[in-house]
């Protein structure tokens, strides 16, 4: 059956770049999205997030009529899931959106639909959402029970973008297809080999959810070796990055940077989901997030020692997002440094983070407040580089004489 009509649910940082290529190739693409603000900036041609070109397609999409966006979800002949999975503060995974939106959908599902979720999720979660859809739905079959004879399709794609870079990602990078049968997996992989440059490789749903949580893991666990011998060199007043710099020359050593934490939706979230599933068989990947998560205490450790002697402190923080030349402050170990030196230092805390006009929620306390560049540097008495913005970058070591500086990403010491 040809696909003409795409609904995505979830007009976050996956979904809604998505939703845009779907509809510059063509689909009728309606975005569905239980914030009606994100719903009415994007019937405006706007777009809720900040990721170069993504405005420029979003406005054209929606003046041709291929892209709409709503906060009740309609007919379509495929439905993309894209919302937020998070963990609890016990890293528990917490999948109430996406069972929102599994509840949302299931009424206007009809007989050769294809739901292909996208969100990050626990191993078996496709195979959980077939059920919940059952539930809902009995007068339809499922390719959990009813194997290839079903009247849906049901896959699990997961994103490989990297915010900044998240269009070009969209397009170019290889994707995996896991389907809940072979079918359901080659329907699914027909969508998007319409759009997808790279290579799609299908597999088991539970085996593409898995491919999803090894990549991050992955990446989490060398990151969290980079920050633990950070940690290291600074207890035995040794330059770590000198000490990474002459490890890596060894030819089959390649250490990461350290730096403040983890930040971002993936990488920071996804490893606690294997370790929730099976905790007795991760020690190293729960060994790593612990490393990671308990960086911004260590920061602030750093910088109130360096406050000594100092009554009231100014502290100018340098970076709220959690990767350089982006707004994206999701899970972004920066806030954490900020907020726990607002508990252990009683002097102001100034935030620079040019990448948005408005201090998040949990930073909207007194003395700390968001400022320009030039203004902090003018007033501060200590310095905390958190995030490598290309803005810093060209800071001149004549603005930080007389200055106590903390440099977490290493990069004003290696210039």
């Amino acid at each position: 059956m040809p696909v003409e009509s795409v609904c995505v649910v979830g007009l976050g940082y996956v979904g809604l770049p998505t939703a845009a290529v779907l509809a510059q190739h063509g689909f009728e693409v309606v975005g569905v999205d239980a914030n009606p603000e994100k719903v009415r900036v994007v019937n405006e041609g706007g777009t809720p997030i900040a990721e170069p070109d993504l405005d420029t397609l979003v406005r054209t999409a929606v003046a041709s009529g291929q892209l709409r966006a709503q906060t009740r979800m309609e007919p379509a002949d495929v439905f993309i899931i894209a919302v937020p999975t998070p963990i609890g503060d016990d890293h528990v995974p917490d999948l109430d959106q996406l069972r929102d939106a599994v509840s949302a959908l299931a009424p206007v599902l009809e007989a050769g639909n294809l739901v292909l979720l996208e969100s990050t999720s626990p191993v078996g979660t496709t195979e959980a959402l077939c059920e919940w859809l059952a539930e809902l739905r009995p007068d339809l079959s499922y390719p959990h029970a009813a194997g290839e004879a079903s009247d849906i399709r049901v896959a699990y794609s997961p994103e490989r973008v990297l915010p900044g870079r998240i269009l070009d990602e969209l397009v170019d990078n290889d994707r995996i297809v896991g389907g809940v049968t072979p079918r359901c997996a080659d329907v699914a992989k027909a969508l998007y080999r319409v759009f997808v440059r790279g290579t799609c490789s299908t597999a088991t749903a539970r085996t593409a959810e898995l491919v999803k949580l090894t990549e991050n893991a992955y990446r989490d666990v060398n990151i969290a070796f980079a920050n633990e011998i950070s940690t290291v060199c600074e207890a035995l007043d040794v330059d770590p990055w000198e000490v990474i710099d002459l490890a890596n020359r060894h030819p089959r050593v390649d250490v990461l940077s350290p730096g403040p934490g983890v930040g971002g939706h993936c990488i920071a979230v996804d490893p606690w989901f294997l370790v929730h599933s099976q905790p007795e068989l991760t020690r190293l990947v729960g060994a790593a997030r612990e490393v990671n998560d308990g960086k911004p205490a260590w920061i602030v450790e750093r910088v109130v020692a360096t406050c000594q002697g100092l009554a009231q402190p100014t502290i100018a923080c340098l970076g709220l997002a959690y990767k350089a030349d982006v707004g994206d402050l999701r899970e972004s170990p920066a806030l954490a440094v900020v907020e726990r030196l607002w508990s252990a230092v009683p002097g102001r805390v100034m935030v620079v983070e040019p990448h948005i006009a408005n201090l998040p929620d949990r930073l909207s306390m007194d003395r700390i407040e968001l400022v320009c560049l030039a203004d902090a540097l003018t007033a501060a008495d200590v310095v905390v580089l958190l995030t490598d913005h290309r803005e810093f970058l060209r800071i001149e070591p004549k603005h930080l004489r007389n200055k106590r500086v903390i440099d977490t990403r290493g990069v004003w010491r290696r210039r």
